[in-house]
């Protein structure tokens, strides 16, 4: 009997995988909320793990052609976090309001509130695509490049700012099939683009040197980018794309912008904050930055399965709210907040454990080793409450109040996070461990800040 059960259990666990990634279109407004959570969650873990590729693979390949080359991608990475910052809040603001027109089962107003922020999306993107194009060399500059860099890199830059159309609708229409609930075609879409971005990117390099890298890497989002477009027009699904839509609603643009803003400065935020506590981790010497920044790098892969888990709960919230279900909508926060728990708590265990082991298989040189494992025993202790946090952070964006999040972020980054961490390094002399330890102080504080508030219920009242 219980053999039988076990197996019927992983058929059912089989199906759903499978249906998660079909592209099925399903009612999350209705029916179990646990289901509701594995379909959409399943599809957007493997989109971030096909998002945090695209860096690697770009950095993996040009390190083979010298510094000068890794300069340029990493300090033109660097002011392309402006263009990332803007598309993720355009996506937040596109996810809310498709998933509360969903919710609402007003489909065609879901549509044109797609089109009205990819029209937001594209007259942006004009004017950072001419001026970065035009300033590549005084980009490089501005930020520090050597003469050589500049030589050699501005033809790079130039690219990734003048294709940075593809980078805007990769983000923004993902955020709109997430919002519709269809994760799996944001998935697919990141699959292939960052699959052609694999094959070109060592044959770009060869012809063409680093610039062949960008031409490589907006090949690879430019297909991911047809792709959007061909599932947008063809209409199948809840979206459905008609001349008409295009015709500018400044109501719909003007939700569109005011959900967005505040999220790109959420991101921007939470970004130049990293940027503060790796200046200060700076003053420790070479080994101690070395071993920080491999540290960050596993965490952040550990942490993509949580984030595509709370990347479902904006859905969630969205649709919910549009159906005037708000229980229902806080009842999926609270379970994603289970799960994500859980599944940090593994981490946690899994990196007091073994933390040796994956340093050393990332970077095998002990006076880097002894540092990354520090910060890998050191932050993970804060990480269920991360986990929680960020699925709480994630319903108020998904609930189209993305203020909140922005305020609680500012507070507890910039008045919080960096005064102790520059206080307990500096001051107090704990060195390094003192930025450590202010990270899950941090952490710690924005989930119970977002948790009270989150507890008062306001967030159900957003009107998007």
């Amino acid at each position: 009997m219980s053999s039988a059960s076990n197996s019927i259990s992983i058929k059912s666990l089989y199906a759903l995988f499978r249906k998660s990634l079909s592209g099925e279109e399903q009612d999350y407004t209705a029916g179990s909320i646990r289901k509701a959570i594995f379909l959409l969650s399943i599809p957007m873990i493997l989109e971030m793990c096909m998002e945090s590729v695209f860096a690697v693979v770009d950095i993996f390949f040009v390190g083979r052609i010298g510094k000068e080359a890794v300069a340029t991608v990493a300090l033109t990475e660097s002011v392309l976090t402006i263009v990332y910052s803007v598309a993720i809040g355009l996506s937040m603001a596109a996810t809310a309001m498709v998933a509360r027109r969903i919710g609402e089962k007003k489909p065609d107003e879901a549509s044109k509130s797609a089109v009205q922020a990819i029209i937001v999306a594209l007259a942006v993107t004009v004017v950072v695509s001419i001026t970065g194009f035009l300033l590549a060399p005084n980009i490089l500059q501005v930020m520090g490049a050597a003469k050589e860099v500049v030589e050699t890199g501005v033809s790079y830059t130039r690219i990734m700012f003048g294709g940075s159309i593809v980078i805007m609708m990769l983000y923004l229409i993902n955020g709109i099939f997430r919002g519709a609930g269809n994760a799996s075609i944001a998935m697919w879409s990141l699959w292939l683009a960052n699959g052609l971005n694999v094959i070109l990117c060592p044959i770009m390099i060869h012809f063409y040197g680093v610039k062949g890298a960008a031409i490589a890497t907006t090949i690879g989002r430019g297909a991911g980018v047809c792709f959007q477009l061909y599932h947008l027009f063809k209409g199948s699904g809840a979206i459905h794309i008609l001349k008409k839509y295009f015709a500018p609603d400044w109501e719909i643009i003007k939700s569109v912008l005011n959900i967005a803003w505040s999220g790109t400065a959420q991101f921007l935020i939470g970004s130049a904050s990293w940027i503060v506590l790796a200046r200060i981790i700076a003053e420790f010497g070479s080994a101690t930055v070395a071993g920080y920044q491999v540290a960050i790098r596993i965490l952040l892969f550990f942490l993509l399965p949580a984030w595509g888990m709370s990347n479902a709960t904006a859905t969630l919230v969205g649709q919910n709210l549009g159906a005037k279900q708000p229980e229902r909508a806080e009842q999926s926060v609270w379970k994603t907040a289970k799960y994500n728990a859980i599944f940090m708590l593994f981490v946690t265990l899994l990196f007091l454990l073994a933390s040796e082991p994956i340093v050393t298989f990332m970077n095998p040189d002990p006076s880097v080793e002894k540092i990354a494992v520090q910060v890998l025993h050191v932050v993970t202790a804060g990480y269920i409450f991360y986990g929680v946090g960020m699925v709480l952070i994630n319903a108020f964006n998904g609930a189209g109040d993305t203020k909140t999040p922005t305020i609680i972020s500012l507070f507890c980054f910039w008045a919080f996070q960096i005064p102790i961490a520059y206080l307990m390094a500096i001051t107090f002399g704990l060195g390094p461990k003192g930025v450590f330890l202010a990270i899950i102080i941090a952490e710690t504080a924005i989930t119970i800040v977002a948790f009270i508030i989150f507890r008062q219920g306001k967030w159900k009242k957003t009107k998007v």
